[in-house]
C-alpha cells in the first residue's frame, strides 16, 4: 500500500514520458540494405518502485499513429542521436514490432555495424500512457488476462524507439523473435527484484518483526 505522498509521486511519474527496454529482438532483413526488424515492446510485467506495470497489447490498446508518422530511432534515448527511420510498425502476438532503416552517416553506420555484428542487442521504447487499469492483489483484470497487484496501461502511445546498450525487458530486442528466458531485469543498470523476490523479502521482514 502506497502512502499519500508516494501515490502523488506515482501519479506524477506515470503521467509523464516513460521508457522500457528489452533484449534479443533485432533481426537483419535479408536482401535489404541497412534494414532490420525489431521487437520493441511486450506484456512482460515490469517492476517499478511503485509496483508492477504491464503494457497491454490487446487490440486498440497500443496507439501506433504517432510512431508511424513522426517516430524515429535513437541511440540510448538521446534525441540528438537519431540513427534510423521507422518504415513500418505493427502489433503481433502481444508484442510491438518495427521495420527500421539505418541512416548512412558515420555515427548511424557505427551503430548499424554493431547491431549487425551482434554487439548491440537491446531495444527500448519511449511511451506515454493515457489510461490505466489498477488491479488489486489477487484480483483479475477486467478482461481476466492479468492478476494483480499491477497497473495495466490500457491505452498507451509509443513515440520513439532506441537501440540501447543496457536493456531492461528480457523478452524483446534484436533478432530474438518470440524467444524468452529467465533473464535478469534491469533498469538504469540497477537490479530490480521480481515479484516473488519482493514477497519473500516482505515475509522475511514480517517473521523478524514477530520474533522481535
Amino acid at each position: 500500500m502506497l502512502t499519500m505522498v508516494q501515490e502523488k509521486k506515482k501519479q506524477e511519474e506515470v503521467s509523464e514520458r516513460m521508457q522500457r527496454s528489452m533484449q534479443g529482438g533485432i533481426r537483419t532483413v535479408e536482401n535489404e540494405d541497412r534494414v532490420v526488424e525489431i521487437t520493441f515492446s511486450s506484456e512482460e510485467p515490469y517492476t517499478r518502485w511503485w509496483g508492477v506495470e504491464i503494457l497491454d497489447h490487446s487490440e486498440g490498446c497500443m496507439v501506433l499513429e504517432r510512431l508511424k508518422s513522426t517516430g524515429c530511432v535513437l541511440f540510448n534515448h538521446n534525441r540528438d542521436y537519431v540513427i534510423a527511420k521507422i518504415e513500418k510498425a505493427w502489433c503481433d502476438r502481444n508484442r510491438g514490432h518495427a521495420k527500421i532503416r539505418f541512416d548512412e552517416d558515420e555515427k548511424s553506420d557505427a551503430i548499424y555495424q554493431k547491431v549487425k555484428g551482434g554487439t548491440l542487442k537491446g531495444v527500448s521504447v519511449g511511451y506515454l500512457v493515457d489510461i490505466w487499469e489498477e488491479v488489486g492483489a489477487a484480483k483479475k483484470s477486467a478482461d481476466g488476462r492479468f492478476t494483480g497487484p499491477c497497473s495495466i496501461a490500457k491505452r498507451w502511445t509509443p513515440y520513439e524507439i532506441s537501440i540501447v546498450s543496457v536493456p531492461a525487458d528480457p523478452t524483446v530486442g534484436v533478432g530474438r523473435g518470440m524467444q524468452s528466458g529467465p533473464e535478469t531485469v534491469h533498469e538504469n543498470e540497477k537490479y530490480v527484484p521480481t515479484i516473488q523476490e519482493r514477497q519473500l523479502q516482505i515475509n522475511e521482514n514480517l517473521d523478524k518483526e514477530e520474533e522481535g
